[in-house]
C-alpha cells in the first residue's frame, strides 16, 4: 500500500487486505511495530492524505501470465462497531494468523479504503480500467511486445 503525507512524501509498506463488499480492509495487527497504532507513518499519512493505493501482484515463473489489480481509494478509520467486525471477519478468514490475534481496541485500527479506481492488468489477456463510479472504462488489450514499425514497401526493378 502506498500512502503520501500532507507534502506529498510517498510512503509504501506490505499490507495485509481483505475484501469485503465494495471496499478493502486492513487492521494494524499485533506484530511488533514501534510506534504501533495511529503513530504508523501510513497512519499518520491517512489522517493528513486519505488517498492511498493497493497493488495486488499475481507473480508468475512464466512472464506471458503475469498479473495485477492496482487500486486507487480513500482511507478512512472504521468507527463502527459492525463494519469493524465484519471487517476483522473477512480478514480472519483471509488470513488464519489473525484468528488467534487479539485486534481489539484502540491499539489494532480498522481501515476502510473506498476504491475510486480499479486497473487491472494481465500480460496475455484483456486490460480492464474501472472509473471512480466503479463502471467499466473502454477495454484495452495489452500488448505482449511493442510492435514493430510497419515496413517500407520494396523499391520497384524497373524490367
Amino acid at each position: 500500500m502506498a500512502t503520501a503525507d500532507a507534502a506529498g512524501h510517498p510512503h509504501v509498506v506490505p499490507l495485509c487486505f481483505a475484501l469485503a463488499g465494495a471496499h478493502l480492509y486492513f487492521v494494524v495487527d499485533a506484530k511488533p511495530k514501534n510506534p504501533g497504532g495511529r503513530a504508523l507513518k501510513r497512519m499518520r499519512n491517512i489522517a493528513e492524505n486519505p488517498h492511498v493505493a493497493v497493488v495486488a501482484d499475481d507473480y508468475a515463473e512464466d512472464w506471458t501470465a503475469l498479473a495485477y489489480c492496482m487500486v486507487r481509494g480513500d482511507a478512512a478509520i472504521v468507527t463502527a462497531a459492525g463494519e469493524r467486525r465484519r471487517a476483522l471477519t473477512a480478514l480472519r478468514a483471509r488470513y488464519p494468523q489473525y484468528r488467534t490475534m487479539s485486534l481489539d481496541g484502540p491499539a489494532h485500527p480498522v481501515v476502510r479504503i473506498t476504491p475510486r479506481h480499479v486497473h487491472l492488468w494481465r500480460a496475455s489477456a484483456p486490460l480492464v480500467t474501472r472509473r471512480g463510479d466503479g463502471a467499466p472504462a473502454l477495454p484495452r488489450v495489452a500488448p505482449t511486445r511493442r510492435p514493430k514499425p510497419p515496413r517500407p514497401p520494396a523499391p520497384r526493378r524497373p524490367r
